[in-house]
Order: C-alpha cells, then sequence, then structure tokens
C-alpha cells in the first residue's frame, strides 16, 4: 500500500471514530497519539475546547523510570499517570478516543494502565 493510500486511510478512520464520540466535562475524551518513539494521550473537553491533563513518555514525572522499557510497557505506565491526573481532578470515567490508531499493542496497554488505576471507559 502506497504512503498517499495509507494516510488517507487513517484519516478516514481518525473522522469515523471521532465522529462518534465527545468529550463532556463529566466524561472527558481520552485521545490517545502514538508516534514511532513515543506515546502521548490527553483528556479533553470537547464542550469547552480545553485539555483538561496531558502525559506522555516525555513527561517529567515519568523520566527516569522509563529507561530499558518496551515500548508497550512504557506506554502502560503513560496510561497510569494520566489517570492519577485525573482522579485528583475528580474525573472517574472518560471516553476512549483510539483516534486512527487500532486498538492494539501499545495503546491497548495504555487503557489498560489507565483501567488499573480505576478510570472507567
Amino acid at each position: 500500500m502506497s504512503l498517499k493510500r495509507l494516510h488517507k486511510v487513517r484519516e478516514k478512520r481518525e473522522k469515523r471514530v471521532r465522529g462518534r464520540i465527545s468529550g463532556t466535562e463529566e466524561r472527558p475524551r481520552l485521545s490517545v497519539f502514538r508516534s514511532a518513539k513515543h506515546i502521548y494521550v490527553q483528556a479533553i473537553v470537547d464542550e469547552k475546547g480545553e485539555t483538561i491533563a496531558a502525559a506522555s513518555t516525555q513527561s517529567k514525572e515519568l523520566q527516569g523510570s522509563l529507561a530499558g522499557m518496551k515500548k508497550a510497557e512504557a506506554a502502560k505506565e503513560v496510561g497510569k499517570l494520566i489517570a492519577k491526573k485525573l482522579l485528583s481532578h475528580n474525573v472517574q470515567a472518560v471516553v476512549f478516543d483510539r483516534g486512527s490508531f487500532l486498538y492494539h499493542g501499545r495503546v491497548k496497554a495504555l487503557a489498560e494502565g489507565a483501567r488499573e488505576e480505576g478510570l472507567q471507559f
């Protein structure tokens, strides 16, 4: 599959996923972006258009502890971190937005890490 075609498929999948979900004050949207090296997640209230909390493999809280970990293990730690941040903001439930990424591998590990810390989706 050519790179141009792959990009169009990803855009189409992202629009399909985002068309069905929206973040509210009670249940913000937990948006995930996965690059080749890092994973990023942020909790967004779409009604206001603002980000409540964010975490990534580049977060200062995780910087030293991720050394030597596999990417999926690091993603799980990012999920735990975002869950702790959201629970401190009194948010217990979120809507999971995987974007154009399949719910597999690092995206799944991030979700499982957030669930382990008590976040519901």
